[in-house]
């Protein structure tokens, strides 16, 4: 018996994303930059992907997706940015999205330069009043992998748009290279139609890909919070005052977290690194997702209940310190006939840090589990001068590439 699409996870609500790219001296750069090509390979596999996607949430075509892709400017970084330059054809792409009426924001992801979007923040200022220019600002949000170009990202910084800049720098690395060794691209990724269009990589793999992770939805990150963390990483405000410019302006900070050698490793790169079996499990699931059909030949996404919800958002709980919390995750369930689910519940807690010593400063949960499988669990919250806590359930589904799901 194999799973059926409509117990397949679905996704109510989407994102609104626009992505810059380019290429310069960064071998991971074809990796985005080939955009036409990857689109041509998309399109020999899209109908084995919607066989694996709910029928409520359908994987674009490749003409529409390719409808989309439009040149930049075709100079380099402050070159481009002039009243006597007109828009290119991303410029004038994204300033009719930023115009488009939506109540969601429009996340615009950074894996080169930042010219395009710097000149059509010219162009706004230039052509609309102050407070119609506000107005179509404060739709953005932008996260940038790093300064690509000369003084383009402090031209960008300078206008004050309630966004969030992370600056994730390379983001992957970590203690266990594993899961981002070329064997186990070859083996995992590098397979079937669409897996042949991805690149042998020079440097590193994926290199912009933090930024597209921090809006994937898996129960764990909340966007508009960086601070909180997710498979894009974690960011906090560099600016404590919370006014001026730098107001909306988020930078790396740290986690800590045990590695593979069993050991304490904090960093930023760690933020994102937690996390790595999670999501490129996630990604080989997925590219056999492109070989076939049939449902019952691959995994698919545990679909999470927690007290009953069973949605992607985090849950929102009011309660005392030093009192007691029970979770219900018995009705989570797998939508792939005989797969087996694992639970964990446990703490994260560096989102509750605001100094280096994370377990000197944050308070510890008693987590307890009620029944055998850990899906029923009680929480006892510490005293009130250690109580801002943060708790994630994650569930593991069994098989090869399994997938991670979380709630918090």
């Amino acid at each position: 018996m194999s799973a059926s699409r409509d117990r397949l996870q679905s996704f109510p609500d989407e994102p609104r994303v626009f992505i810059l790219s380019d290429i310069s001296n960064e071998p991971d750069d074809a990796e985005s930059l080939d955009m036409h090509k990857i689109l041509d390979s998309y399109d020999k596999v899209v109908q084995n992907l919607n066989a694996h996607a709910h029928s409520n949430d359908p994987y674009p075509s490749a003409k529409h997706l390719k409808s989309l892709v439009k040149k930049g400017v075709e100079t380099y970084g402050m070159s481009a940015i002039n009243t006597d330059v007109p828009l290119s054809g991303g410029g004038q792409l994204l300033l009719k999205r930023i115009q488009t009426p939506s109540n969601r924001p429009l996340w615009i992801l950074c894996w080169g330069g930042t010219n395009v979007l710097a000149s059509v923040l010219l162009e706004i200022e230039r052509t609309r009043s102050t407070s119609e220019a506000v107005k179509l600002r404060s739709k953005l949000r932008v996260y940038t992998i790093s300064d690509q170009d000369d003084k383009v990202y402090g031209s960008v910084t300078s206008f004050p748009i309630f966004s969030t800049y992370a600056l994730s720098m390379v983001g992957v690395r970590g203690p266990d290279p594993t899961k981002i060794s070329k064997d186990w691209i070859r083996a995992n990724i590098q397979i079937g139609l669409f897996g042949s269009a991805y690149p042998e990589f020079m440097f590193i793999p994926e290199g912009d890909t933090p930024s597209f992770l921090y809006l994937i939805q898996n129960g764990l990150g909340i966007p508009e919070s960086p601070e909180y963390g997710s498979w894009g990483g974690r960011y906090i405000r560099t600016d404590a005052s919370g006014s001026g410019l730098a107001n909306g302006h988020y930078s790396d900070t740290a986690d800590q977290v045990i590695g593979l050698d069993g050991r304490r490793h904090k960093s930023n790169q760690a933020t994102i690194w937690r996390w790595r079996d999670a999501f490129q499990n996630d990604l080989a699931a997925r590219m056999q997702w492109t070989l076939s059909t049939d449902l019952g030949s691959c995994n698919h996404h545990p679909i999470i209940s927690i007290n009953g919800d069973q949605g992607l958002k985090p849950l929102a709980i009011e309660s005392e310190a030093g009192s007691s919390l029970q979770f219900d995750a018995s009705a989570t369930y797998d939508p792939d006939p005989g797969d087996s689910i694992a639970f964990k519940l446990y703490q994260y807690m560096d989102p509750s840090a605001t100094q280096w010593s994370t377990q000197h400063e944050v308070g510890r949960l008693e987590i307890h589990a009620l029944n055998s499988a850990k899906s029923i669990v009680k929480v006892i919250l510490p005293p009130p001068e250690n109580c801002c806590v943060e708790l994630i359930s994650r569930k593991a589904v069994s098989g090869v590439n399994s997938f991670i799901f979380s709630s918090r």
